[in-house]
């Protein structure tokens, strides 16, 4: 299931929008405002982002490019009421994957981030590399050097969310929401499943008060 971090301040809108989606299987998590989005991408990692432009504390353009700035390459599409050339080109130009003008056909916007996940994700390398480990997404496996690493169906949950977003900080509750999908794990559970990964051998750090980060160096 994808993760989508919408940012719009107009409640009717947001909440026609993420009934939608979520019927496509997404995940959506709704943000009012710049400051909310900075806070959510700070404790969490998101497959896209929709951000409207006129929100409150900092434009959608200003917002992207403070993103952008950071290094985060998260794909995003800007929905906005802003229909001028000059407006279109400062989207881009920040950093956007799309601009989708107000109003939409709901099955546009479907297939506009249906297209920009199938062209980013499909473009990730298969294997991604820390020190002598390698996670392979292809087979969904791990391994030390050539060797094979077997692990439990939680650990490798664990280590593809370590792996596809290396280097970045993950939110405890983000990882503990990822892993329940068969059944509620607890944090402690999470610990357990961090310390055996940390055995095996991965650089895991404890970012006190937030997560948990793979580091490559």
């Amino acid at each position: 299931m994808k993760t989508i971090l919408f940012l719009e301040d107009d409640k009717i809108l947001a909440e026609t929008i993420i009934d939608l989606l979520s019927v496509e299987n997404f995940k959506v998590i709704h943000v009012k405002d710049a400051d909310s989005v900075l806070e959510a991408t700070y404790k969490s990692s998101f497959d896209l982002y929709l951000f409207d432009v006129n929100v409150p504390n900092m434009n959608g353009f200003e917002l992207l490019k403070l993103l952008r700035d950071s290094k985060d390459k998260t794909p995003t599409i800007f929905l906005t009421a802003l229909s001028d050339i000059a407006s279109l080109a400062k989207g881009f130009d920040v950093g956007a994957d799309d601009y989708i003008k107000k109003p939409f056909d709901f099955d546009e916007l479907l297939i506009r981030i249906n297209a920009i996940l199938k062209k980013y994700y499909d473009s990730v390398d298969s294997k991604i590399s820390v020190n002598n480990y390698t996670f392979d997404f292809d087979k969904n496996e791990l391994y030390k050097d050539d060797t094979f690493i077997p692990l439990s169906t939680y650990e490798l949950k664990l280590s593809e969310l370590f792996f596809k977003n290396l280097n970045k900080t993950l939110n405890k509750e983000f990882l503990i929401d990822e892993l329940s999908y068969n059944k509620e794990i607890s944090s402690g559970s999470l610990r357990v499943y961090i310390n055996k990964l940390r055995k095996v051998g991965l650089p895991i750090d404890t970012i006190k008060g937030v997560g948990y980060r793979l580091s490559s160096s």
